[in-house]
């Protein structure tokens, strides 16, 4: 029987700490299933990147590291919006798992409140791998190309991710 783990993040983009984390959790099981969460939520600061610019980017981090493609899925979930909700959201769009990883407090809550196995997922260099981080520093301009893998750096400059977000974080107001 293949054993499926299911691991849930924005990946707004994917950087190497995700990366990492995937790699330890393909150590763990047969196959993965990394589902894109708030998968309808695009051009915003926290959410810049669409779906589909989402997932193209992580099978570029995927394809980058010799992860084996045929072991993953990579499922976008938009987000309910009624948290007793979500884990039948997930399970809706998602093939069967055995064993969710996350280390969210609300999604480890909910996967385990379901009845589902829920492990921790180690942090790697959580203070500089971050989304939130590597979205700031782009918008500052200071070194973020080095927290993504190589491949997602250059999908977003071709996609114009950098001006995507600078744009979105403008006002209007005085």
């Amino acid at each position: 029987m293949v054993k499926r783990g299911l691991f849930v993040g924005r990946f707004q983009p994917i950087h190497k700490g995700h990366v990492k984390a995937l790699k330890d959790i393909l150590n763990q099981v047969d196959e993965l299933v990394i589902v894109i969460g708030s998968a309808q939520y695009s051009h915003e600061t926290d959410n810049p990147f669409t779906a589909g610019e989402r997932i193209t980017m992580i099978r570029k981090a995927l394809e980058a590291e010799n992860m084996p493609l045929a072991r993953c899925w990579v499922i976008p979930v938009p987000d309910v919006h009624l948290h007793m909700m979500w884990v039948a959201e997930v399970t809706g769009y998602t093939p069967r798992f055995d064993i969710v990883y996350t280390n969210e407090p609300l999604t480890r809550r909910l996967f385990v409140e379901a009845g589902c196995k829920v492990n921790p997922v180690p942090f790697h260099q959580r203070k500089i791998y971050s989304a939130t981080e590597i979205r700031k520093r782009m918008l500052s301009d200071k070194g973020w190309e080095e927290l993504v893998p190589e491949s997602v750096a250059q999908f977003i400059k071709e996609i114009k991710g950098i001006q995507r977000i600078d744009d979105l974080s403008k006002t209007d107001r005085f």
